[in-house]
Parts: C-alpha cells; sequence; structure tokens
C-alpha cells in the first residue's frame, strides 16, 4: 500500500491546493481590478475636499508652502477643478512634460478597469497618468496628474495579502477536505484492499473473510458483496478440495476393483458351459453387467478429470435399452413399484449405448428411490414410473416420468450441480450432473419439465447426427 501521502489521498490534498489556488486567481482579477478603483476614487474625494476649499478662498491666492503641502497631501502633482465649463489650476508642483495614460473614473467598464489593474500591476512603475471624475452629484469635476508608483505599490501589498490569504484557505480547505474523504472514503478503501490481500494470502482460513462496518454507504455495501464473494469462492475452494480428494480416492478404489471384476468376468464366462438353463439364460444378462460395471470403472477416472469419452453413437433400439434399465433395476412384478413402457419396438436413436443407458439408468433409479421412500396416497393409486420416447424429424424425445413426491425445492435451484443438486437426504447430486454432461456430449437437451400433478418429470432430446453428404450416397 502506498503512503497515505504518496496515494489517492495525497494527490486529492494537492489537487484541492491547486483547485482552490486557480480559483483565487479567477477571483484575484476583479479583486485587484476593484481594489484599484476604490484607491483612485479615495484619492480623488481627498483631492476634491483639498481643492472645494482652496476654490473657496478666491480671489486669494494659497502661498506656495501651502499649495506644496496641499499636493503633497494628496499625492498629486497637479490640482484642478473644472467648474462652471471652466477649468482652473489650483496647484501644481513639478509638471510633467507629459500624461503617459489618462482614466475617467465616471467612464470606467468592468473589463476596462480589469485590464487597467493588470496593465498597471504587471507594466506599471515611473509614469503619470490624469485621473479625473464628479465630486459627489454636482457638475464640477476633479482632475489630478499623479505618478502611479504609490497605486502599484498598494497593488502590490494588496496582492501579496491575497496570495497568503489564498494559500491559507486553500490549505484549510484542503486539509478539512482531505480528513473528510480520508474518513468516508480513503479508510474504507484502505480496508477492502487489506482485506482483499489477507484473504489471497489464506483464502482457507475462515477468519480472513472480509468483516464489512455497519454504515450503509456505498463502500460498506461493496464490503458486504465483497465478504459474500469471498465466502462462496472460500466453499468453492472447500469444495474442489474435497473432489480433488475423491478423485483420488476413487482412483485408488478403480484399480481394486477393476482387478476384482476382471476376476469375476474370468469366472463368469465359464458359466456358459454349465448345462443348466436357469443358468445358460442368466449368464448373457450377468455377462453383459459385469462388462458394463468394468465400462464404468474405466470411466470414472476420466470423469474426476471433468472429461467424458467422446460417445461412439450409433442407431440402436431404444425399448431394448430401456429393457435392460428395467432388469437392472430389478423391479417385481407385484411389488409397490410399477415400471411402464411406452416405446414402440422400432424406435431408433443415434447415440452411445452404454452413455445413453447410464442416463436413463440414473434418472430411473432416483424415482425408483423417491417412490421407495414415499407413502400410497389415500386414493391408492400405486406408484408409477413411465418411461416413454417418440421421435419428431430428426430428434428423439425421452420423458422419464413419475408420481412420486416430487423434486424439493432446493434440489431444483441446484439442479444438475454436483453434490448440491441431491433430490434425498444422503444424496451427492452426482447421477444428474452426469445424466447433463452425457446429453451434451450427444448435442441434446435435459430439463425439469413442470407437470400439474405430484411427481418429477424428465425430458431428454437428443438429435440425429448430421449426414455429410459422400456418407449419404454412399448408403444410397
Amino acid at each position: 500500500m502506498p503512503q497515505r501521502f504518496r496515494g489517492l489521498s495525497g494527490r486529492l490534498l494537492w489537487l484541492t491546493v491547486i483547485f482552490v489556488m486557480f480559483a483565487e486567481v479567477l477571483i484575484f482579477v476583479p479583486s485587484i481590478s476593484i481594489m484599484r478603483m476604490i484607491w483612485l476614487r479615495d484619492s480623488l474625494d481627498t483631492a476634491a475636499a483639498a481643492g472645494i476649499v482652496i476654490d473657496g478662498l478666491q480671489p486669494a491666492e494659497l502661498p506656495r508652502a501651502v499649495q506644496d503641502d496641499t499636493l503633497l497631501a494628496t499625492g498629486t502633482k497637479v490640482l484642478a477643478l473644472r467648474k462652471d465649463g471652466t477649468s482652473r489650476l489650483l496647484a501644481a508642483i513639478d509638471v510633467p512634460p507629459q500624461v503617459d495614460e489618462q482614466f475617467d473614473l465616471s467612464q470606467q467598464t468592468y473589463l476596462g478597469s480589469m485590464r487597467d489593474a493588470l496593465s498597471t500591476l504587471l507594466f506599471g512603475g515611473g509614469k503619470t497618468m490624469r485621473v479625473f471624475g464628479p465630486i459627489g452629484d454636482t457638475d464640477m469635476v476633479i482632475e489630478l496628474v499623479m505618478s502611479d508608483d504609490a497605486l502599484r505599490k498598494a497593488m502590490l501589498s494588496f496582492s501579496r495579502l491575497m496570495f497568503f490569504v489564498s494559500l491559507l484557505i486553500s490549505l484549510v480547505t484542503a486539509v478539512l477536505i482531505y480528513l473528510a474523504i480520508n474518513r468516508m472514503m480513503i479508510s474504507p478503501i484502505r480496508r477492502l484492499t487489506h482485506g482483499m490481500q489477507d484473504f489471497s494470502e489464506h483464502p482457507e482460513d475462515p477468519e480472513r473473510i472480509f468483516k464489512p462496518g455497519r454504515a450503509k454507504g456505498e463502500l460498506e455495501v461493496a464490503g458486504y458483496h465483497l465478504a459474500a464473494m469471498q465466502a462462496q469462492l472460500q466453499r468453492t475452494l472447500k469444495q474442489q478440495k474435497n473432489l480433488a480428494d475423491l478423485g483420488l480416492a476413487v482412483s485408488k478404489i478403480n484399480h481394486d476393483m477393476r482387478n476384482i471384476l476382471a476376476s469375476a468376468q474370468l469366472m463368469s464366462d465359464r458359466l456358459v458351459d454349465v448345462d443348466d438353463p436357469m443358468v445358460r439364460s442368466f449368464a448373457p444378462k450377468l455377462l453383459r453387467t459385469i462388462d458394463r460395471a468394468v465400462g464404468y470403472t474405466n470411466e470414472v477416472l476420466a470423469y474426476g478429470q471433468a472429461s467424458e469419452a467422446a460417445p461412439k453413437r450409433r442407431l440402436l433400439k431404444l425399448a431394448d435399452l430401456c429393457q435392460d434399465v428395467r432388469e437392472i433395476l430389478a423391479l417385481e412384478p407385484d411389488g409397490r413399484i410399477e415400471f411402464v413402457e411406452q416405446i414402440a419396438a422400432d424406435l431408433l436413436v443415434d447415440a452411445d449405448s452404454e452413455q445413453l443407458f447410464r442416463v436413463i439408468h440414473n434418472l430411473c433409479r432416483n424415482s425408483v428411490q423417491a417412490l421407495a421412500q414415499s407413502e400410497l396416497s389415500e386414493e391408492g393409486i400405486p406408484h408409477r414410473l413411465t418411461v416413454s420416447a417418440q421421435r419428431m424429424g430428426g430428434v428423439v424425445s425421452i420423458t422419464v416420468d413419475d408420481n412420486g413426491p416430487g423434486m424439493p425445492r432446493k434440489a431444483r435451484e441446484n439442479l444438475f450441480t454436483a453434490f448440491r443438486g441431491a433430490a434425498r437426504s444422503g444424496g451427492t447430486g452426482l447421477g444428474l450432473a452426469i445424466a447433463r454432461e452425457l446429453v451434451l456430449a450427444h448435442g441434446g437437451t435435459i430439463a425439469l419439465v413442470e407437470k400439474p400433478g405430484p411427481g418429477t418429470q424428465f425430458r431428454i432430446e437428443i438429435p440425429d447426427r448430421p449426414v455429410a453428404l459422400q456418407d449419404y450416397r454412399a448408403r444410397a
């Protein structure tokens, strides 16, 4: 983190000083112009008072010493009074040969006054100026000829005073703004930054989660969101760690289980040679089941690596596949759960037989488990699991429907999410996650369908593969 006076707060402090000084510069020009006008007006008023007194002593003439004292007191070199259309010289000393500037105070404009003030301040000094203006509400006009040295000196003193006052105002303003902004913004931002730094060092430590303040400002709202994000990230990291540990454990178990199943497969092959008719009828089904189990063990690691094998698609009869699912579920004909198939015998689907079997088996197994844990309705309607399918053009739609208790709301919110979308107590939610991944690999969709009655209904839609023109001609 940068130091306070080198970071955002320090830049804010210096920018405030600069901006206030710039504002003071904009104020300075009109201020120095007003100061100059006031100074000139005061000089005219002082000279007018002396001029009226001198004019009242006419026809007597003031002594030279009195004239010099009067001009010295008014700071002028020539004092004249214009009255009744005539101009009269009241006093004069060291009359300059020429006048450099003339100012009529009765005709001054704002822009002209500011221009003259800047000219005197920057380029004045050693110049002779003639200033005249009316005396009060009378028709008399007082005229002065004087040097601009005294005026420029007064303007320089005023400028220095304005500079120090402006600097003081800017510093006080900057400090107050700095303290206010530092308390309202910089400190909370630093807390947010430190909170993110601390959490990034040890994201698994619950004590490192940011603790927002009690205020309700924008930064505090950001703090609440940061704390929620860190908590969610911590749960995700924990879940990922659990998945990694689970993957390692499954890899070890998978290695041993594959060896065991391989031995069982070798022993099951001998059942074909047994003469018992019942054994001969069950032997092919047992072999297919063991082969499927061996295939599952080979695919466990693929799922742990977040990747499934590419589907080996071919046209297969969906009715035969559903019959295998029914046999694996081992539902008794006179049991509490009725398995209903509504699939045409000649309905073909373009899919990987083993992967589609896993999808339908996972959905049916979830339905069977939900139905087994529920009680019969008051009307005595038996539990029913229905698997139906139909083809619409190049898409096969498969529906797995049951009349059980339905899916809980929490499971709906985390549908198809591993370890969070379990529909029953003790479930992992892996079945739906695997089913979704396999269906997506086929370019299809799987969704939970809202139904008016009780139960749960899933719909799977699997499109046929697009046929290349050369393949179509070859088949033709």
